[in-house]
């Protein structure tokens, strides 16, 4: 191979490098959610869409693509002077979406820096209008406003402002330590009110229970006090039968024995010894009928084949003559315990007594 072949095949080669990047310069492809502006000799030309596209090289310029999707910056904290001069500081974010690209690449140098710059602007506006209790309740009203001025300023920049959002708004300290002491208050109060309320209804609550109670316990007691008074009147009513039944059967049983003078007058001397009994009866009572009941018990040992005397015969009549009432012509006689407890020591030492039927035992 000679010199020229050479250098023709060198030239083939470079023109053909040259024509490939050539190609390469004039194809653009352009990505979705993005946009390009063309200038063609230093002036702008098209815009290019999302796509295949083919430019003139060294002719048209392709400036760098811009983002059509929205975005979202974060401002620093903005110090703000309210209309009570107080100084506060907002932290602003915004949400943006370019909509014009040839707008936002001629009519504004930078326009993130520019939707800073005019959000401060606006916030103080705003803010300067309102006192620090409105700054702090009122965000939804600062918002709006807010995204009102943007949209408006913004929207000859190729921009469409749609949200505006107050991410922390910082009072200055001294006023955040009144501010805490005031709301510690307020909860200290409110807790006392609930808890005033709560003793109240507990009181109120404890004082029905307790009504209620006590007039449960009253019927309760007026239900017992019926109750036993009918108890206790069935039981009177019981006893009181019970010993009307006793009293006739002892009545008919006595009738019935047919007992003999001899019996009553023994069982009248087994009676007499119960008047002594107890620590306070030293002096009591007897009847004349005492003598009586003691001869007839006499009479009761005396043999029945023994001759009788005068003094029998004269018993006999004082016998048959009836004695005198008790509570007329009977005289009292008035007789200790220490006197009669001899005799009816006697009385009690278990003698019998002879009878018709049949000897009778103590």
């Amino acid at each position: 191979m000679n010199v020229s072949t050479l250098t023709t095949t060198i030239i083939l080669i470079a023109l053909i490098l040259l024509v490939l990047a050539i190609l390469l310069r004039a194809v653009r492809i352009i990505p979705q959610a993005r946009a390009g502006i063309v200038e063609r000799l230093g002036k702008y030309h098209t815009t290019l869409n999302p796509g295949f596209h083919v430019t003139v090289p060294f002719i048209d310029r392709v400036l760098p693509l811009i983002d059509l999707r929205e975005q979202v910056v974060s401002f620093p904290a903005q110090s703000v002077i309210t209309e009570d001069n107080l100084v506060v500081g907002i932290d602003t974010v915004v949400y943006f979406q370019v909509t014009d690209p040839k707008a936002a690449t001629y009519e504004i140098t930078n326009y993130i820096q520019a939707v800073d710059e005019l959000t401060s602007a606006t916030l103080r506006n705003v803010v300067g209008g309102l006192n620090l209790e409105e700054t702090l309740t009122s965000r939804d009203q600062i918002n709006t406003e807010l995204r009102g001025v943007l949209d408006s300023t913004t929207g000859r920049w190729g921009i469409r402002v749609s949200r505006v959002d107050i991410k922390e708004i910082q009072p200055p300290h001294s006023i955040q330590d009144s501010m805490e002491k005031q709301m510690r208050a307020e909860r200290d109060r409110r807790a006392a009110i609930l808890t005033a309320e709560g003793q109240k209804q507990s009181q109120i609550l404890t004082a029905e229970g307790d009504s209620r109670a006590a007039i449960l316990r009253a019927e309760g007691e007026k239900q017992s006090q019926i109750l036993t008074a009918e108890g206790d009147a069935k039981a009177a009513i019981l006893r009181a039968d019970g010993e009307a039944q006793a009293i006739q059967k002892v009545f008919r049983a006595i009738h019935s024995s047919n007992p003999s003078q001899k019996l009553l007058t023994y069982q009248y001397l087994q009676t007499l010894p119960k008047l002594a009994e107890g620590d306070a009866n030293k002096l009591w009572f007897i009847p004349t009928e005492l003598g009586d009941a003691l001869r007839g018990i006499g009479n009761a040992f005396t043999p029945a084949n023994a001759a009788p005397d005068m003094g029998d015969e004269e018993d006999e009549q004082d016998a048959a003559t009836p004695p005198a009432s008790p509570l007329v012509d009977t005289p009292v006689v008035k007789v200790t315990a220490e006197d009669l407890n001899p005799n009816l020591d006697k009385l009690d030492s278990g003698v019998e007594i002879p009878d018709e039927n049949g000897p009778l035992q103590p």
